[in-house]
């Protein structure tokens, strides 16, 4: 086992030895190191040692040429009393009593806020870490410079230390909500506190989208759903999903701009106020999907099937689908008032029982469209293309205001 030895009623000058088996052996020992004729032993209350089975791993022992046991603390009072700068000698003695034990106090000023550990906390799980060569037994930290109340200073961010800290105590890794695994991993690397950088790189990836082109799926776009607030922006901008399962999931405000979602099944998903500009969506599967507010200027829905969807927001805002290419697509009972579709090619496809009321249609391609039963009172259907259209049992008929050609 180690001990840390110092001249008796010293704090400076210490020295970590092997502690040998017998108190004779140990005296020799402590004499040749510290160049004192030992005699006596103190343990760090005082006591005088007598038998070397007293000595546990790390303590401190104070070293005596027979002379009375002298507290260190008392030492350093006294010699500040003669000292004309009482901040410094006050600073002095804490720093050589800190540097005592192992199992000393130290206090870190991390970027303006205090954290109190022990130097066996900081130097004890890995011991080649800059912590560990900073707070080693001998010497003042790199002579690292303090605030007023003794603190070592350290110009790092308090808030992804504190995890650092906590896991060099129990051995634990504990990020809590809010806190950045890319915060934590930069501070780890700075520290050098290379057992947790590998699990914070995994922690990270996990929050971050696919960096390469293949399909994600179901279960890692569900991850990275959790990783953000219900409100949060979720920026899935090109990305592809080709073929994959988001049925059912609350899909809404995320940013599918150029996305591919070809293929994929998205029935009864949540989709309000989603961005699908530009975005593929030919030979989705999009029955009964809830698309209030959703842009989709631009995109491509060929083949898609849209049935029972809603695009009807009572709180007024319009879906936008302009220019959107839905040719062959199913939008049978579908609720789309007021909806956007302004020169949208809309061929081939199947608008059975929807609900288009003032829904913008000007310069749509509608040919060949089944609108049996749907109703469009008060659309806008200005220079659209209704060749061989079918308008039976419409709810209401159309008017030449409507300009259908």
């Amino acid at each position: 086992m180690r001990v840390t030895i110092f001249r008796n009623g010293r704090v400076g000058d210490g020295h970590v030895i092997l502690c040998p088996e017998s108190l004779e052996v140990l005296l020799t020992v402590t004499g040749e190191v510290l160049d004192i004729n030992a005699k006596v032993i103190y343990a760090a209350s005082g006591g005088k040692i007598s038998d070397i089975r007293l000595i546990r791993e790390d303590d401190v022992l104070f070293i005596s040429e027979g002379e009375p046991y002298l507290d260190s603390k008392t030492v350093i009072a006294t010699n500040c009393q003669t000292s004309t700068n009482t901040n410094i000698c006050v600073s002095h003695g804490r720093e050589q009593l800190q540097k005592s034990s192992h199992n000393d106090w130290v206090t870190l000023n991390v970027g303006g806020v205090h954290f109190t550990t022990t130097r066996i906390t900081l130097a004890g799980r890995e011991s080649d870490t800059m912590l560990a060569r900073m707070f080693a037994d001998e010497g003042i930290p790199w002579h690292s410079a303090v605030d007023h109340t003794g603190a070592y200073l350290i110009d790092r961010s308090p808030r992804y230390f504190e995890p650092i800290l906590n896991y060099l105590r129990h051995g634990e890794l504990i990020l809590d909500d809010g806190v950045s695994p890319s915060g934590v991993l930069e501070e780890a690397k700075f520290f050098g506190i290379t057992s947790i950088i590998k699990q914070l790189e995994e922690m990270v990836k996990s929050k971050e989208p696919p960096s390469d082109h293949s399909a994600i799926t179901r279960r890692e776009f569900v991850k990275l759903l959790k990783g953000v607030a219900v409100n949060g922006e979720l920026r899935c901008q090109g990305m592809n999903f080709a073929g994959a399962d988001l049925s059912k999931l609350d899909l809404r405000f995320i940013n599918f701009k150029m996305a591919n979602l070809s293929g994929a099944n998205l029935t009864l998903a949540n989709l309000s106020y989603c961005s699908l500009e530009r975005a593929n969506l030919s030979g989705a599967n999009m029955d009964g999907a809830n698309l209030q507010g959703v842009k989709m200027v631009l995109a491509n829905l060929e083949g898609a099937s849209l049935r029972n969807c809603n695009f009807e927001d009572p709180c007024g805002s319009k879906a936008n689908l302009e220019g959107v290419n839905m040719k062959g697509v199913n939008l049978e009972d579908s609720q789309m008032t007021g909806v956007n579709l302004r020169v949208a090619t809309l061929k081939n496809a199947n608008l059975k029982n929807s609900n288009l009321r003032w829904a913008v249609l000007a310069g749509t391609d509608l040919e060949n469209c089944n609108l049996t039963g749907s109703d469009l009172q008060d659309a806008n259907l200005r220079g659209a293309n209704v060749k061989n259209a079918t308008f039976e049992e419409m709810l209401t008929p159309l008017h030449m205001s409507q300009s259908v050609r």
